[in-house]
């Protein structure tokens, strides 16, 4: 259900259900958990794409699954489903980008949103949909969203269940970048391979310090930024770093 490839240091994860839209059932949810876990440990890989096949990113939960008498309850299914893939993306010291190539629905809005870099095909729409069906929403949206567009907008669209387009979502910030559909494909290529080149180590720090920085104060994110720094400044990525601005070449960093 999760399809998975390792291809110039980038690990893409695709959700392959096409004829549900990409909704989770538990099976899809603990094989995202496994690659995800795979692409933490391996240290081969420096970017993640999550992207899915087809006109859909994820419709979130498959309402089959959780309304089936005999399936998990609702508690079981955010905790046991939605929580780890949220925590895993957010604590992987690794950028991950979310390729989203069409609706992006529910908790498949909530997981895209939660990635370091939402990238998103012209054609995308993202909807938080659970006001429309009495649930409230989950995997992280009450925390990401009014982040990144003010609590006005995302009570907003949390409460109407309004879609929004790519290029709104870009407008508003809720998203990195909107992508024609004919360059969709390339630019996820492009982009995520230009990351697996960058400084790894110092990109997960940076994506840490960003994680640290929504809780702290400023005298705080003060002192976690000099414990980074001090601990990029120790990796063979740095001293590659300097040595190619001073020799004025492009640098060749290995992710150490």
């Amino acid at each position: 259900m999760i399809l998975f490839e390792i291809k110039n240091q980038v690990a893409t994860l695709t959700l392959n259900r096409p004829e549900k839209y990409h909704s989770f059932i538990r099976e899809m949810a603990l094989d995202l958990q496994e690659k995800l876990e795979i692409c933490k440990n391996d240290n081969n890989i420096r970017a993640i794409v999550i992207t899915g096949t087809g006109k859909a990113f994820c419709a979130g939960q498959d309402l089959g699954e959780a309304t089936d008498p005999d399936g998990p309850e609702l508690q079981k299914i955010v905790n046991e489903h939605y929580n780890p893939i949220i925590r895993q993306i957010r604590n992987i010291e690794k950028p991950i980008i979310a390729a989203v190539n069409g609706v992006a629905a529910g908790a498949g809005a909530s997981i895209a949103l939660c990635c370091d870099i939402v990238i998103a095909k012209e054609s995308a729409v993202f909807v938080q949909a659970f006001s429309k069906i009495g649930l409230v929403p989950d995997s992280g949206v009450t925390f990401f969203l009014p982040r990144l567009i003010g609590f006005q907008k995302a009570s907003a669209l949390m409460m109407n269940a309004d879609p929004i387009s790519a290029t709104e979502a870009e407008r508003l910030g809720m998203i990195y970048k909107v992508v024609e559909e004919s360059k969709f494909e390339d630019e996820i290529k492009s982009f995520s391979e230009k990351l697996a080149k960058m400084p790894t180590k110092g990109i997960g720090l940076t994506k840490k310090l960003l994680n640290q920085s929504i809780n702290n104060s400023l005298e705080q994110q003060l002192n976690e930024e000099e414990i980074a720094q001090t601990i990029a400044g120790k990796t063979n990525d740095y001293k590659e770093g300097v040595s190619a601005f001073l020799e004025k070449r492009k640098p060749n960093f290995k992710g150490n």
